[in-house]
């Protein structure tokens, strides 16, 4: 008897402990994205200062792509799944943001400064760049807020966890932006890297690197919305464009046949 009420002490412990690591896991995840938001709102606005090791041009590009892989692998469905073994469906979001600001915070630390100038504007000009940046800052978090912040964060899972709740299946209703463009949050980011005033080499890199990811990122976030979605985003890929001016291509608005056959290419 008294062996059984040590293993049923021993089990509440354990969950008492499961349940107090994960709350703290939770909280601190939220900080870690509000303190990696403060360092990449001065990144962004006003580049690294730190100093040059070694060849700069190659940690940089290694550093871009870290951010971008980090930030793409986990979302990919088949590697969501493998994941999902070990990560509770509750965390897994906001692992997916850990990842995300540390791979951002690295970035920070050992990006490499660059003295080549590509472009250097004063004035007007400067005034109008500088707004863009601060407008795309407004336009970003509109955009996040749209498909819901705390899902982006991992505060949503993590809240209905911390409550003992079932967590509600999200719907798929475009509103605001996304009824004129598919990808808001994209092109925000975009008016992010490009509203600089003063463009160095090392940033226009980045500008570049990033850019490329963005729009491959912004197709494959089509197939992998395909894929969890289905009838309905196939519907809207048919109405919406994907970003202003794209008249033709995967990120225009797609015929059905198009759609399928771009998701028969991935299935094969």
């Amino acid at each position: 008897m008294d062996v059984a009420i040590r293993r049923v002490r021993q089990s509440l412990d354990l969950a008492l402990l499961t349940r107090a690591l994960g709350v703290c896991y939770g909280f601190a995840t939220q900080l870690l994205f509000f303190y990696t938001v403060w360092y990449l709102f001065w990144f962004m606005r006003d580049g690294a200062s730190n100093g040059v090791i070694g060849d700069p041009y190659l940690v940089n590009t290694g550093l871009a792509i870290l951010f971008a892989l980090t930030h793409s692998v986990m979302l990919v469905p088949k590697c969501r799944r493998w994941l999902s073994r070990w990560i509770s469906s509750a965390f897994y979001d906001s692992t997916f943001c850990v990842a995300t600001c540390m791979s951002l915070l690295i970035l920070f630390a050992y990006w490499q400064t660059s003295l080549v100038v590509v472009w250097d504007m004063h004035g007007m000009a400067f005034e109008v760049i500088r707004g863009s940046f601060y407008l795309s800052w407004v336009a970003l978090v509109y955009s996040l807020a749209l498909t819901g912040l705390g899902h982006q964060t991992g505060w949503t899972p993590f809240y209905y966890w911390l409550l003992k709740r079932k967590m509600p299946p999200r719907q798929f209703k475009p509103r605001g932006a996304y009824r004129l463009i598919r990808h808001p949050v994209y092109l925000s980011f975009l008016g992010l890297l490009w509203s600089v005033p003063l463009m160095s080499l090392d940033r226009f890199v980045l500008c570049l690197i990033w850019t490329t990811y963005i729009f491959y990122g912004s197709f494959l976030k089509d197939r992998r919305l395909i894929h969890f979605i289905g009838e309905p985003y196939r519907a809207y890929q048919e109405a919406v464009v994907g970003y202003p001016l794209m008249f033709f291509g995967p990120l225009a608005k797609r015929k059905r046949q198009d759609v399928i056959h771009s998701m028969d290419e991935s299935v094969g």
